[in-house]
């Protein structure tokens, strides 16, 4: 399979299972899990690991990571400094090899949504910088204080709590100042930023270390709001600092502004889905070399010839031409190949296109293998084990993340995240 890392948080760990199954379950007789187990070593079970336990995985290309990193950074105005967004478990490809692979490359700071995200990250080595995009409850100000990580802050009686606490232990609470300029999801209001730093400015353990916004319509033609928003921002940090107010780090540019706005690039800048490799918008496309880190692959489980008109999977809404092979793959809704896919989209075997045919499973999808003769074209014979791509490119044909996000009307934000839901992954150097 050409891979040299696996990443097993997809799913419990086999030897665990092992532990906790009662015996009757597994062998269907009153022997202990021990006598089960016999045989095994734990260094045996714990090398089935991945794509050999279940036939469907994920590759990430940790090169396409690098590679977008440097597309950003060359972007970027001299001075400005990248922050890796990797929340949401770095948007399905895995937020600690993600973090890694970013921060190695030129990133000085990551972002995550979550609590459990950032301590995740601290847990696994990670030192730099982390920013929660959001004002958690008061009650994980503990988290924060032990993990060193830093919260966005918009509202006094958090901001308040937070200082109390890091007063308390003699430490510093560093913070973000999240300031609505427009999108109205979250922050400070824009005239409303100066009167809420005084009102926290008092407490001598709060550190505001960066203030910044968030657009809402970076990645679209029309510009108005994007104008509004970023002239917002600008007479915000202007009014700050004004006032005498450090800001610390401004920051307000995501994918979308980092490749569209130089303006917008200040002091540091946010490469969320870019750095994945999917272009933000369509203005993008064709300027910038985005590659995509992600790729699904699934091995075949099942061949089967049915005759003329009998029907496959649910429903039976498919039903064969008497020429054809139908071929199992385990991959269904529940690893994130979601059900409104059925019957609209392909599978690569052998180098060509094969159409997914019957609904989509929870756990399985079936395709169609053509056994008609084509002039000249070697006629494909699938086996069991044989490789299929779901996503990715082979032979001059590609089946990609946006094609499906086409097909089902969403982003590849959201189709990237269900992917990951399940099925390992296995990284790429």
């Amino acid at each position: 399979m050409g891979f040299n890392a696996f990443s097993g948080e997809a799913g419990q760990d086999f030897s665990d299972l092992l532990k906790t199954t009662p015996a009757s379950d597994a062998r269907g007789n009153g022997s202990d899990s021990a006598a089960f187990a016999a045989g095994f070593s734990d260094e045996e079970l714990e090398a089935v690991v991945g794509p050999e336990r279940r036939w469907s995985w994920i590759e990430i290309d940790l090169s396409a990571i690098r590679h977008n990193i440097g597309v950003a950074k060359r972007r970027l105005a001299p001075g400005c400094k990248l922050m890796a967004v990797v929340k949401a478990n770095a948007y399905g490809h895995g937020a600690v090899q993600v973090s890694k692979t970013a921060l190695a490359a030129g990133a000085s700071h990551l972002a995550v949504a979550t609590v459990n995200e950032g301590i995740q990250l601290r847990r696994a080595g990670i030192e730099a910088p982390v920013l929660v995009l959001s004002e958690p409850p008061a009650s994980a100000i503990p988290l924060l204080l032990r993990y060193r990580l830093m919260p966005s802050v918009y509202t006094v009686e958090f901001a308040v709590a937070y200082g109390e606490a890091a007063d308390t232990h003699g430490v510093r609470a560093p913070y973000h100042l999240a300031v609505n300029t427009g999108m109205n999801r979250i922050g400070v209001r824009f005239d409303e930023a100066v009167e809420f730093a005084r009102r926290i400015g008092f407490h001598r353990a709060l550190v505001q270390e960066g203030t910044f916004t968030h657009f809402a319509t970076a990645d679209c033609a029309e510009t108005l709001d994007f104008t509004m928003q970023l002239r917002r921002f600008n007479e915000t940090v202007a009014a700050l600092r004004a006032a005498g107010i450090d800001p610390g780090l401004v920051h307000c540019a995501n994918s979308a502004a980092i490749l569209r706005y130089p303006e917008t690039h200040m002091d540091m800048a946010r490469l969320g889905i870019s750095l994945y490799g999917f272009h933000p918008c369509p203005e993008t496309r064709g300027y910038f070399d985005l590659r995509p880190a992600m790729s699904v692959h699934a091995r075949i489980t099942a061949v089967n010839t049915p005759p003329l008109s009998e029907g496959v999977s649910y429903g039976m809404n498919y039903r064969s031409t008497g020429s054809v092979k139908i071929c199992a793959v385990p991959v269904g809704y529940a690893d994130g190949f979601v059900r409104a896919l059925s019957g609209r989209t392909s599978v690569i075997y052998d180098g060509r296109l094969c159409r997914q045919v019957g609904n989509i499973c929870m756990d399985q999808c079936m395709f169609e293998v053509d056994l008609r003769s084509h002039g000249t074209a070697r006629r494909p014979d699938p086996h069991v084990g044989d490789e299929v791509l779901l996503v990715g490119a082979q032979n001059g044909v590609a089946v990609t993340i946006e094609d499906l996000c086409e097909l089902l009307g969403t982003i590849p934000h959201e189709l990237c995240c269900g992917l990951s839901m399940r099925m390992p992954k296995v990284y790429l150097r």
